[in-house]
């Protein structure tokens, strides 16, 4: 299967996603924030990057900036719960920017697989 970075700075929800999908058959290596993503990416040269956007020292939109720098082929799933105006803007401007797909949160289990797989077979 796959090699997947999971950032996000929520401790549980990292947790649960994490479980998710190494139960999916992927292995998953994860950050806390996005400079320790975008630390551990040259290192591990994953296949796929999952990131949340609000996050503290790096968001998922400045993760994403440096990644299409460093790999512009890199595939790139961004979720966000939103901030005081939901997760809207957040995602419209990680789809501007060239996330390869994005994720509202809360989303079904189901949803992130076939998201996930969907992805990877592009």
């Amino acid at each position: 299967m796959a090699r997947i970075l999971l950032i996000d700075d929520d401790d549980v929800v990292r947790t649960v996603l994490c479980a998710l999908l190494v139960r999916s058959g992927h292995t998953v290596i994860e950050a806390r924030d996005g400079e320790e993503g975008l630390d551990l990416f040259p290192r591990i040269v994953p296949d796929l990057v999952i990131t949340d956007i609000v996050m503290p020292k790096k968001s998922g939109l400045e993760v994403m900036q440096a990644l299409r720098e460093k790999k512009p082929c890199v595939k790139i799933i961004v979720m966000s719960g939103g901030d005081r105006n939901g997760p809207g803007d957040n995602l419209q401007a990680a789809t501007l920017i060239g996330a390869t797909s994005v994720l509202a949160k809360p989303f079904a289990v189901a949803e992130l697989l076939a998201e996930v797989n969907e992805v990877l077979a592009s």
